[in-house]
């Protein structure tokens, strides 16, 4: 069972006003968002598109 918020969490880069990319985990996929537009629809990731993602930026 999932919970009802997914939890996110900020860059620990973001700027002084907050504005950066968030990230949550939510049943097996990752949710990425625009802190500033936090109502607004964002996108969601199947877990290995996500990892692969990361390791492309590493």
């Amino acid at each position: 069972m999932l919970e009802t918020d997914p939890e996110w969490r900020k860059s620990s880069y973001s700027d002084k006003e907050g504005a950066c990319v968030e990230v949550a985990l939510w049943g097996g996929e990752t949710l990425v968002r625009d802190s500033k537009a936090p109502t607004l629809p964002g996108h969601s990731y199947p877990a290995p598109a996500w990892r692969a993602f990361l390791r492309h930026l590493r």
